[in-house]
């Protein structure tokens, strides 16, 4: 850390002069955004856009995720001033990333959230850049999978995940954390076929196309042919990564909403996201983190780190604009 630079720097993510480079800020004050990104609504130029969506009215047990964006930042900032490691690239150096901020809606209008939210996210994708999502309930997904197929076609989805969320429901004006991966195939903005679903150790009636790695599967393989499994399923269609904290066991997560015993471990998610560099990431999100169950926060450090990587997963598929 360069101890110089943390005796000027305050506040970095408002009057930062450029888009690129680490931040040396004190972890525990200043302005929190994540990493330190520049808060901006200005996407020109933008590689990736990190925004958050504090909804969690879909829940069908423990509500709190709404919190989730907040407390994913704070955590964040614990590795603001460092390179990502393990990655052979820093893409805070190399590219033009910044916090979009949280979208805006009525809570009291639970009706119209989709479509904002689809909307939030069409504007970056129609900027040139990407999006990073933190969440917020598994809900919000469907309306980014939306906004992602309206601009690439149907996505190959790799979800990381304790449940299916495949559960039948034809009823297309519901919002359920549970249903929208089953929503999202019948809408036809995902490819079943080329998506697979990591982690899962809950019952579901039909996957209804969608490949799956459950988790005993998982620990049994390893890191490293999961991965091999995710590329040979994925190949080059256009791929949405969507991590739901819950896919790591309750020891390591236990601030999320629908904790499932014997998840994935921290090591085999770091070494799968970074064996998977060369895919065509189109976009992410990482959701369900509810900070009021975990006293601890390590929930919000876990989703910061996976959220880092996804960062640099999406960017090292990618070369920055000019």
């Amino acid at each position: 850390m360069a101890l110089q630079d943390a005796e000027h720097q305050v506040d970095t993510a408002l009057d930062r002069p450029a888009r690129r480079g680490l931040a040396f800020e004190n972890t525990f004050g200043g302005v929190i955004s994540f990493l330190r990104r520049s808060y901006s609504k200005d996407l020109a130029g933008v590689d990736l856009a990190v925004t958050g969506v504090c909804f969690d009215q879909a829940v069908t047990n423990r509500a709190g995720a709404r919190f989730g964006p907040r407390a994913i930042r704070e955590a964040s900032t614990l590795q603001a001033a460092d390179p990502p490691y393990g990655w052979g690239a820093n893409p805070l150096e190399t590219h033009r990333i910044v916090d979009y901020g949280d979208l805006a809606f009525d809570y009291a209008r639970v009706q119209d959230f989709p479509a904002a939210l689809e909307a939030h996210v069409a504007t970056i994708l129609r900027a040139g850049a990407g999006s990073l999502v933190l969440g917020g309930d598994h809900s919000i997904t469907l309306p980014i999978l939306r906004a992602h197929a309206a601009a690439f076609g149907p996505m190959a989805v790799i979800q990381f995940d304790a449940h299916s969320d495949l559960w039948p429901d034809d009823d297309m004006e519901r919002i359920d954390h549970g249903t929208m991966m089953y929503k999202a195939v019948k809408l036809g903005v995902v490819d079943p076929a080329r998506s697979v679903q990591i982690g899962i150790r809950t019952e579901c009636p039909d996957y209804l196309g969608v490949n799956v790695i459950d988790t005993f599967e998982a620990h049994r393989i390893g890191p490293e042919a999961v991965a091999a499994k995710v590329r040979a399923i994925v190949g080059d269609a256009p791929c949405y990564i969507s991590f739901d904290i819950d896919a790591l066991d309750p020891a390591y997560a236990p601030g999320t909403g629908t904790p499932v015993w014997h998840g994935l471990s921290p090591n085999i998610v770091a070494v799968v996201l970074r064996a998977l560099r060369g895919i065509d990431m189109k976009g992410a999100d990482v959701v369900e983190v509810a900070p009021p169950y975990d006293p601890t926060g390590a929930t919000a450090v876990a989703a910061a780190h996976v959220a880092t990587d996804l960062l640099c997963l999406y960017c090292g598929c990618r070369g920055a604009r000019e």
